[in-house]
This record gives C-alpha cells, structure tokens and sequence, in this order.
C-alpha cells in the first residue's frame, strides 16, 4: 500500500492557488486566509530571495456554506502564503524564541507608497504584526494538502 497523494484526493473543488496584484486583489486573500493559524516557526523570512513565507492552516471559507448545507463538518487545508519583493522585514508581538507559539491571522493591509512600492503587513490576533516594507503589492496563496476535519465544531466568529 503506498501513500495518498494529494493528486489523487477526490473532493468537489480545486485547491486554490491566487495572486495578489493589488490592494483589491489582497483583499480577496485576506478573506481567505482570515483565522488562520500558524506557529511562530512556521514565518519564513528569506532576505536573501526577498520574501517572507508564512505556512498556515487557513480555514476554509469558501466552503463554509456547502458544508452548512450538507450538515458536515468545517474544514481547514493547509497553504503557504508568499509576499514577494519585500527589502525590510519588521515584526511587533511574535516570540522568536517560542517557535512552538500559536498565531491567528486576522488580516492583510497594503498601505502604498510612490511609485507602487508601500508596506504589506500581516495582522494577527492580540496586536501582533508583521510588516513588510515592498517594492510592490505582490503576494500567493496557495493551499499544499487535502482539506482535513476542523477540530473546532463551529466556523470562527468576531463578535462585535
């Protein structure tokens, strides 16, 4: 018996692979990746290749509906999330020297400056943030496994 590959998984939709462009073209990652989780080891910066990767478990939104209507569970996949071009990297509230810490991504936020270049930055739950100075607004996203149950039995919710 060998192992299952992704390839072979049978499920209703395709896994989703995005790019940003724009800040209208981030917002729509955003949506997506909006309460997922990730450990402080899993944000890569690689200064040398000008990027930061960032391998989250990223609940998935876009099926939220058809698994409410089915009466089945939630599901989260696993996905990397890439911001390409970046020449600085800041980072406020995250413990490096706990990898194993939990982290929920709440949003992504391009603030532009001239000539396309600006800050995309990574917001996550209790204030902690990742910034990223870029020369333009370029991220990915792109999910790397079957989607698996939730554990938790409800989808996340931001009371207001």
């Amino acid at each position: 018996m060998t192992d299952a590959r992704f390839e072979d998984a049978v499920f209703s939709d395709r896994p989703l692979k995005l790019k940003a462009e724009d800040a209208d073209d981030l917002a729509v990652i955003s949506s997506l990746v909006q309460d997922a989780v990730c450990k402080s080891e899993d944000i890569h910066w690689m200064a040398r290749h000008r990027r930061l990767v960032v391998i989250l478990r990223r609940f998935r939104w876009e099926d939220r509906a058809e698994a409410e209507a089915q009466r089945r569970p939630y599901e989260r996949v696993q996905s990397a999330l890439s911001i390409h071009d970046a020449t600085a990297i800041r980072v406020r509230g995250i413990d490096q020297q706990a990898p194993d810490a939990i982290q929920n991504l709440l949003a992504l936020h391009f603030d532009p400056a001239e000539d396309g270049a600006g800050v995309l930055r990574l917001v996550f739950a209790d204030g902690a943030e990742v910034a990223l100075d870029v020369e333009c607004c370029e991220a990915t996203l792109s999910d790397l496994s079957q989607p698996w149950e939730a554990k938790a039995k409800a989808a996340p919710s931001h009371p207001e």
